[in-house]
């Protein structure tokens, strides 16, 4: 018996004594991790729990030099409701007069708010949307409903803000103006003005709030202010003219769409200043429709064909190995460089002409035969000579993606003893199209290249940020008798020449066809020829105002390929267009006029929002994106035709709207 008890009061003690230990461990674990490991667990739990939320902050706006809007970020709200946060009182209070304000704001009833709500009160959704992807002013119109104006720590509310980016001018040159894309990963990047300049001056500063979890991977915001606000980018003025713009993309599209092209690129320069005025690239889709695709005049480096022939007539002149007047025997049309047969385009030849008539028709043979005569024992100063106006060079400007020349030189994999008599008429080298403008717009500047240009201004508000002025990149690339010789030719070849079928007594222009084969190394080009169509030039051609090319990829060949036939249209439409509605006059721009005009239609925008809410305000003369914001925001649907200023509005100011109404905008 006593063994018996002994036993159990051992088993006893033993039981205590795990007891014990294991309490004494728990008190352990519980220091250990309340004074020792505290911290790092404490961050963790809040961590899973709390997080900071970045606030993106708006994107700066992108206008034209006039002022017109071309890009901007228009926030949107969701409204959603923490049913749980208002006490019983409160909630009971103004939930019937929260529910009618709804009713009123969406057409449903009542009932079915107050039905929706009790049930998101029973669910424990502190969650619950109310409104999504809303303007300003329903957000404000929302936020001062009964119970939600009580805020988010007595009412619920929560308010969240996105943004998104709009163009007013619609798929118009919205590769050069640039928007978002995503890669595989949903990385946004972005192309044009918009992602060259973004980082630097129209991103702007993001904002940062606290958000806790509150379940089923949803986060509420815990306060309904900002810990950092966001502060939005600077506005940029870009050098682009809605108008030209307009003519350019029109023309462009119709040659396009009448040809079956593949593809096709129109840029419009200022030749004074360099400003780019117009740039509209136009790819095909695979249903036919053409929209901006990719920005070809920036990033496609390709073979120019005889545009490229200015440049060797230029370095030719400037060495002084020939002259305008030389005559070249370019026999009957075909003749033969280092085994391989060069063709004029001309059936039976142009047999001896001089060398600025073999620029007028574009003759192969005679560049080829003046190049490789001159320069066959040193091709070097040839090459050098293309070197000094820097068309081995890409231009620099700031828009991603500009494509790279290919200007080859004796020793690379690529030079031959063909290599230069190509080079004359404009194969065995890359360019991109608007490379070749630079040299055409220099040939119009008397001399002096200018980098093309996309920006004028970076503007916060009525401050100036940055200002950018013209940039030279020769202030002379040869000299005044060769410029004189060229200007001569080029207005030739539109009255006489090549492109003798766009002459105009009415307005002169001055350029130069180019047709350059395209995948002719491919073994079915001779049942499937391919060409790349252009026109290079400039008008007026005795006072110039404006540089422009056309260049079109891949025409229907049973419509036509020729540069003059396809291209050229699209120039002469521009220029006659410009030259129509636009005074080509050297008038002073001053930018603090312009300045002054769009403060004064900010003014005038705000002034008008702030006065009518039913009313139909007058909106003509008023940029489209500020008529289109002010109409959105009275609650109304609106449809534009036309791109620019609003010229007349379907419904007559002083006339009473309604919500949801459709009003027609003529631009």
């Amino acid at each position: 018996m006593a063994v018996t008890e002994k036993s159990i009061l051992n088993r006893l003690y033993f039981v205590a004594g795990c007891m014990f230990v294991f309490a004494f461990l728990v008190v352990y674990k519980l220091i250990d991790i309340q004074f020792v490991q505290g911290e790092k667990y404490r961050d963790l739990a809040e961590q899973r729990t709390i997080k900071n939320v970045i606030i993106p902050a708006n994107r700066g706006n992108v206008y034209a030099s006039d002022g017109s809007l071309l890009a901007t970020s228009i926030p949107k709200y969701d409204i959603r409701i923490d049913a749980i946060t208002p006490s019983n009182k409160t909630f009971e209070k103004y939930l019937k007069p929260l529910c009618d304000s709804l009713s009123i704001y969406s057409g449903k009833s009542s009932n079915y708010y107050q039905k929706e709500i009790r049930k998101a009160r029973a669910n424990k959704n502190r969650y619950y949307l109310i409104a999504r992807n809303i303007n300003y002013t329903d957000y404000t119109r929302l936020r001062n409903f009964p119970l939600l104006n009580l805020g988010a720590f007595k009412g619920g509310l929560i308010v969240e803000q996105t943004t998104k980016r709009e163009h007013p001018m619609g798929g118009i040159a919205q590769r050069s103006i640039g928007y978002e894309r995503f890669d595989e990963d949903g990385n946004v990047t972005r192309a044009g003005i918009d992602g060259a300049f973004g980082v630097k001056y129209l991103r702007g500063k993001d904002g940062h709030r606290w958000k806790q979890k509150i379940g089923q991977g949803q986060w509420k915001p815990i306060a309904d202010y900002n810990e950092v606000e966001p502060k939005d980018g600077y506005d940029i003025f870009t050098t682009l003219d809605v108008n030209i713009q307009d003519i350019a993309h029109h023309a462009l599209l119709k040659q396009l769409e009448y040809y079956e092209a593949e593809h096709g690129c129109v840029i419009v320069m200022e030749v004074k200043t360099g400003e780019i005025k117009a740039i509209s690239n136009l790819g095909k889709t695979e249903k036919g429709f053409y929209y901006e695709k990719l920005n070809y005049a920036v990033g496609e480096s390709h073979e120019p064909g005889s545009t490229f022939k200015l440049m060797a007539l230029a370095a030719a002149l400037e060495d002084k190995v020939i002259d305008t007047s030389d005559v070249i025997d370019t026999g009957g049309g075909v003749k033969r460089f280092y085994g391989r047969n060069i063709f004029d385009s001309h059936r039976g030849g142009y047999g001896k002409i001089s060398v600025a008539r073999a620029l007028e028709v574009s003759s192969n043979i005679a560049f080829a035969t003046i190049i490789d005569d001159n320069y066959s024992k040193n091709p070097q100063q040839f090459i050098n000579r293309i070197k000094s106006w820097h068309l081995n060079e890409p231009l620099g400007i700031a828009i991603i993606g500009e494509g790279k020349p290919d200007i080859p030189q004796p020793g690379d994999k690529k030079w031959s003893k063909n290599a230069l008599p190509s080079m004359a008429y404009g194969y065995n080298l890359s360019l991109t199209p608007l490379q070749t403008l630079t040299f055409y717009n220099a040939i119009a500047n008397n001399g002096e290249m200018v980098k093309p240009r996309f920006l004028r201004e970076v503007r916060e508000f009525d401050k100036t940020i940055e200002a950018f002025d013209k940039k030279v990149i020769e202030q002379k690339i040869c000299s005044d008798e060769t410029i004189k010789k060229l200007q001569a030719i080029l207005k030739h070849i539109v009255e006489r020449g090549t492109g003798k079928s766009l002459y105009s007594p009415t307005f002169s222009m001055s350029g130069k066809t180019g047709t350059a084969q395209t995948e002719y190394w491919m073994a079915d080009w001779a049942d499937n020829k391919r060409y790349i169509s252009s026109f290079a030039g400039y008008f007026p051609a005795d006072n110039p105002k404006y540089s422009c090319i056309v260049v079109i990829h891949k025409p229907s060949t049973k419509k036509g390929y020729y540069g003059a036939d396809v291209s050229g249209p699209v120039f002469k439409a521009i220029a006659q267009k410009i030259f129509t509605d636009t005074p080509l006059t050297d008038e002073v721009e001053s930018l603090d006029f312009k300045n002054s005009v769009v403060n004064k239609d900010f003014e005038t925008f705000y002034n008008v929002s702030q006065t009518h809410k039913t009313i139909m305000p007058d909106v003509t003369g008023m940029p489209t994106m500020d008529a289109l914001a002010l109409l959105e925001n009275m609650g109304l649907k609106v449809k534009i035709e036309g791109v620019g200023i609003v010229k007349k509005q379907s419904v007559e100011k002083g006339i009473k709207v309604k919500r949801n109404q459709t009003v027609f905008l003529e631009i």
